[in-house]
């Protein structure tokens, strides 16, 4: 089965009578992703795209049955509604916002703490599950139902592997954007374990970048595990210079520390194939599969 999105998630939208909630929840719904209400406190009461919307999260989720939530708010609020849904008790929480305060990301990481919710993102283009539904902003046309788990920090990068692994006569299970921020919720590393237990999945790519010690920390868990399943990875950045943001906050190799170079002889020591370059991953994962069979 897929890993956390399938056709019994019923789906809030924080922040979405603000433009990009509108947008997106639209196109969420039409790919058809199961999505019940909206939360955007001062306007409750109303209708938007057709559905209820609420002042406060616990009051949806008590009245809708929700069990996911998606977070547009704008940076300055997007923490405080972190936070409302992690006290509500919400079982998963996507965070597409960006550019959100370090310092309100550690409140949020604290308030996970002991909980029971489940944070991606923030900085995150969302879960795609071909055919079944998708929280976030991922463009959509190029994905095909199959048995190829992605994992990635990167939006546009995800979108050229589902093309390539599609064009590869392979399909996507489920992917999964982690965000792109330095502090976020869940990671590569447990992403990595849900997949490998995950009986559709057949193989998994990583999509990884500078900066960080996501990729690092996905190594260490692949040396000591038992799995049959290829593990390929792309990490870009090998030509990115030290001391400087390369693209979003998380993208920042320093001297002696979170360079590509250093993450893909961790991966390589752990078993994990490495794409020789952005246009050939889709291949990459073919050969894998098919050395395996």
């Amino acid at each position: 089965m897929a890993v956390f999105l399938n056709r019994e998630t019923r789906v809030l939208c924080q922040g979405m009578t603000g433009w990009a909630g509108t947008y997106h929840v639209a196109r969420m719904m039409e790919y058809g992703t199961q999505v019940v209400g909206g939360v955007t406190p001062g306007k409750g009461g109303r209708s938007h795209l057709n559905l209820p919307v609420y002042e406060r999260v616990a009051d949806a989720r008590r009245e809708t049955g929700a069990n996911a939530s998606i977070v547009f708010v704008p940076p300055a609020n997007a923490a405080a509604a972190m936070i409302e849904a992690i006290e509500a008790e919400m079982p998963l929480v996507v965070t597409v916002t960006e550019r959100i305060p370090t310092l309100d990301m550690v409140r949020v990481r604290s308030a996970l703490k002991g909980g029971r919710t489940t944070l991606v993102g923030a900085n995150s283009q969302g879960i795609l599950v071909p055919g079944v539904g998708k929280l976030g902003v991922m463009a959509t046309g190029s994905e095909r139902p199959g048995g190829v788990g992605i994992i990635s920090r990167s939006a546009s990068l995800t979108s050229e592997v589902v093309a390539q692994v599609t064009a590869a006569g392979l399909g996507q299970s489920t992917t999964i954007g982690v965000g792109g921020d330095p502090i976020h919720g869940i990671g590569m590393r447990e992403c990595l374990e849900l997949l490998l237990e995950d009986a559709d999945t057949e193989c998994v790519v990583l999509i990884g970048e500078i900066g960080g010690t996501e990729e690092e920390e996905a190594a260490e868990y692949l040396a000591g595990a038992r799995t049959s399943k290829p593990v390929i990875a792309l990490i870009v950045g090998l030509e990115a210079p030290l001391d400087r943001r390369m693209g979003h906050a998380g993208a920042l190799a320093l001297s002696g520390k979170g360079d590509a170079a250093g993450k893909i002889r961790a991966l390589e020591a752990a078993g994990v194939r490495i794409a020789p370059s952005a246009h050939l991953v889709g291949e990459t994962v073919r050969q894998a599969l098919a050395e395996r069979s």
